[in-house]
């Protein structure tokens, strides 16, 4: 009987090792892939920073949005729908905004937390004497469905 009772506790042991051990992988998993989208969001903004950039990559950008998107700015205007961002893109595209000043983001730091990542960049910008570093930046990012919901931008 005592023999038969240390083998379940063991085994009931082991088997909530192995479920602490899928739920580890599991939110690995998750906080990569909320990583991999913001990277992507800044690798595209980078291209659409540039003088040659189309319409068409605007629309990648917008591409890793949910439906609802919304943006948040308090300093440069307050909340925009995914529209009004929509638009804005293409008016500053239009207007010859995106002139290639911009030649790359670097994240200082970065969070990840369930659903939503916290970063810390920089814009790296041209200058007449080379490449310049701009202030540091912080963004919140959230998430829906392993979509961009929410931008918060804090500067």
């Amino acid at each position: 009987m005592l023999k038969l009772r240390f083998t379940l506790n063991l085994f009931a042991i082991l088997v909530l090792l192995s479920s602490v051990a899928y739920a580890q992988e599991a939110t690995k998993e998750h906080k990569d892939s909320l990583n991999s989208i913001v990277q992507k969001y800044y690798d595209l903004n980078v291209k659409v920073f540039q003088a040659n950039s189309t319409v068409d990559d605007i629309d990648h950008v917008f591409d890793l949005f949910t439906e609802d998107f919304t943006y948040v700015h308090p300093k440069y205007g307050g909340t925009y729908s995914r529209q009004d961002l929509y638009d804005g893109y293409v008016r500053n595209q239009q207007n010859g905004a995106y002139n290639g000043s911009i030649t790359g983001i670097k994240i200082d730091n970065q969070i990840t937390g369930l659903n939503a990542v916290v970063t810390e960049k920089r814009f790296i910008e041209r200058t007449e004497i080379g490449a310049k570093e701009g202030n540091p930046e912080m963004t919140l990012f959230e998430f829906k469905e392993g979509k961009i919901s929410r931008i918060y931008e804090y500067w």
